[in-house]
């Protein structure tokens, strides 16, 4: 699973710097609006308002931007949107299986827009149920390797507040651990004075399809395209790509 896991977390740091900040911005202020809608605006008493708070804050949000999403979300401000959770699946090349996660106010139009970003980028939309049983719901933190961070310290801290694995990705940790002890183990790393780069629920492989350098460049292209699309807040593919393979493209 750690393939798909330094992809992301490699697309994650370029999205900071480069052209789709913007677009970056607004997934973050639904993620904000949502978990605010759902939990209300207490970020004690709402973890998920928390975890997408502090996400934002590490993209260099704003302040304002931040509380206005709070309030919008919270019924305390006008003009937030009623989003809806949308999961579609699918194929990409080399049979590699993708998971769709659209924030969306219109359900026709996302899945109008994503079955053509699939289709059009050598992929294939899928019946509900067909793709979501290989992938499995988790928490998961990502912890940059900074100072004299090691996974056995990240274990040292983790392990007694539910954390299942610690996966080494290069130039970060994961941490997972099931949903429910996401907040746990957060809490263990900030007692520790461990930093974060994110905490959130997501859904890891449970298989893996090994990608060479053809089959990652398309793979990567078919996800681009979806993730362009604003409807699309998350994109999770099964594909494991090897170090070697990453560092030729």
């Amino acid at each position: 699973m750690s393939g798909h896991s330094k992809w992301a977390t490699t697309k994650h740091k370029k999205a900071v710097i480069d052209s789709r900040r913007a677009k970056n911005f607004a997934k973050l202020i639904k993620g904000i609006e949502v978990a605010a809608r759902n939990g209300g605006a207490d970020v004690t008493g709402n973890p998920t308002l928390f975890d997408a708070i502090a996400k934002a804050k590490k993209n260099s949000m704003p302040a304002d931007n931040i509380e206005r999403a709070v309030k919008r979300g919270a019924g305390l401000e006008s003009g937030g949107a009623d989003w809806q959770t949308i999961m579609y699946e699918g194929y990409g090349p080399n049979g590699v299986a993708l998971l769709i996660e659209c924030l969306s106010d219109n359900r026709n139009r996302a899945a109008s827009e994503v079955r053509v970003a699939v289709t059009r980028n050598g992929g294939n939309m899928a019946d509900p149920g067909s793709v979501s049983y290989m992938f499995n719901r988790k928490g998961v933190i990502i912890v940059s390797k900074v100072d004299d961070i090691t996974e056995d310290k990240i274990l040292e801290h983790v392990l007694d507040a539910g954390a299942e694995d610690v996966v080494d990705l290069g130039e970060s940790f994961e941490v997972v651990s099931e949903p429910s002890d996401l907040v746990a183990v957060r809490t263990a790393l900030q007692s520790a004075g461990i930093e974060y780069e994110s905490a959130e629920t997501s859904f890891l492989p449970s298989v893996s399809v090994a990608l060479d350098a053809e089959g990652a460049v398309k793979v990567f292209a078919l996800i681009d395209a979806i993730e362009e699309l604003d409807d699309v807040q998350n994109v999770f593919g099964n594909f494991d790509v090897s170090d070697e393979v990453m560092a030729s493209l």
